[in-house]
């Protein structure tokens, strides 16, 4: 598989766990994760596979409805099998975020091995120079 459609493949599953289509129960986000996930969420707290397991299986409890706008994608191959995707995430019109997925092509399918969001903070206002 070319890269350009290793992105493609990836950009579809972004933002992970909230495309229903790859599952949407604990047992189908086990099978989406690596034994070994973990991430780095917008708070800067680092969360293990089994407290994000559980998060999700309790937001299932209680879906929001929640608009994802996702663009900016890029793709690099890290080594065999393994890739970085990174874009930019805008949740429900208001809250931009950068993310980062790690991901790993097993003969199982795609396995998400970490995955972080960094909350964009905005521009400081540019500090106009002095001709000499």
């Amino acid at each position: 598989m070319e890269l350009p459609e290793i992105l493609a493949e990836l950009a579809s599953r972004e933002p992970i766990f909230h495309r229903p289509e790859f599952g949407t129960t604990r047992a189908d986000f086990e099978c989406m994760t690596a034994p070994d996930f973990w991430e780095v969420g917008a708070s800067g707290c680092r969360y293990s596979r089994e407290f994000v397991l559980d998060t999700l299986e309790e937001r299932q409890r209680q879906p929001a409805a929640e608009v994802w706008e996702t663009t900016d994608f890029a793709c690099r191959e890290l080594a065999p099998n393994v890739y970085l995707l990174t874009y930019t995430l805008l949740q429900d019109g208001a809250r931009k975020t950068r993310r980062s997925t790690i991901w790993q092509h097993t003969p199982d399918g795609w396995k998400i091995v970490f995955h972080q969001g960094t909350l964009v903070q905005p521009s400081p206002t540019p500090i106009s120079r002095r001709p000499p």
